[in-house]
């Protein structure tokens, strides 16, 4: 942890049995995304061995749920240096460090050869003009672009070129809307086969081949 980290007040959380450690810097984890962690430890009984990526991860918090207790690699993509510290911190926290990657890039800089069978995006999706209404968000971590979805059509073009033939992938979205434009969306390689939602928040779309 670096000094400037020191120097603001750390906030934690508990996220399942976990407990998530950030700084106003960071998006404030969404206890309602326990639904997409809990999901991906179901999947995870289905899908081939292999390690679990994670696009825009933030602080770690979902992907880090999801192999807790388990023996599964994760690998946690994000642009943003201070989630991505705390990413780390928080996996040394749960006893997950030796089983966590955390790197501090952009999702199109990922190999091409590296195959997952699970995949978790969670990609900002506030439309730009509906920034105001969340002052104390982040704004990289919540700009989703004009409608939204600017990242999560990248999150799929990720997902496309790097899920397992037999895996799955979920993607966090807003709305129902959102979730109906980026089904309609889909390259041919890939199909939206469920959706889960927590009214009033946000919902989970699983993305197969």
């Amino acid at each position: 942890m670096d000094h400037a980290q020191l120097a603001l007040a750390l906030r934690t959380l508990s996220f399942g049995p976990l407990t998530i450690t950030y700084d106003e810097r960071v998006l404030e984890p969404r206890t309602w995304t326990t639904l997409q962690s809990y999901w991906a430890r179901e999947l995870l009984e289905d899908v081939p061995d292999g390690p679990v990526l994670e696009l825009c991860s933030g602080a770690g918090h979902i992907g880090l749920l999801t192999v807790h207790d388990t023996d599964r690699r994760l690998v946690c993509v994000d642009v943003d240096p201070i989630a991505c510290g705390y990413a780390t911190l928080n996996a040394r926290a749960a006893g997950l460090a030796d089983q966590v990657e955390v790197r501090n890039t952009a999702i199109s800089t990922l190999p091409g050869h590296e195959v997952y069978p699970l995949i978790m995006a969670d990609p900002p999706w506030v439309r730009s003009e509906q920034l105001v209404c969340f002052p104390a968000d982040p704004v990289l971590a919540i700009d989703g672009g004009p409608d939204g979805l600017g990242l999560a059509r990248e999150c799929v073009w990720t997902i496309d070129r790097h899920l397992h033939p037999e895996g799955a992938a979920l993607l966090q979205l807003g709305s129902l809307e959102q979730a109906r434009t980026v089904r309609d969306q889909l390259p041919a390689t890939l199909r939206a086969t469920d959706a889960r939602a927590e009214p009033g928040r946000g919902l989970v779309l699983l993305l197969q081949r």
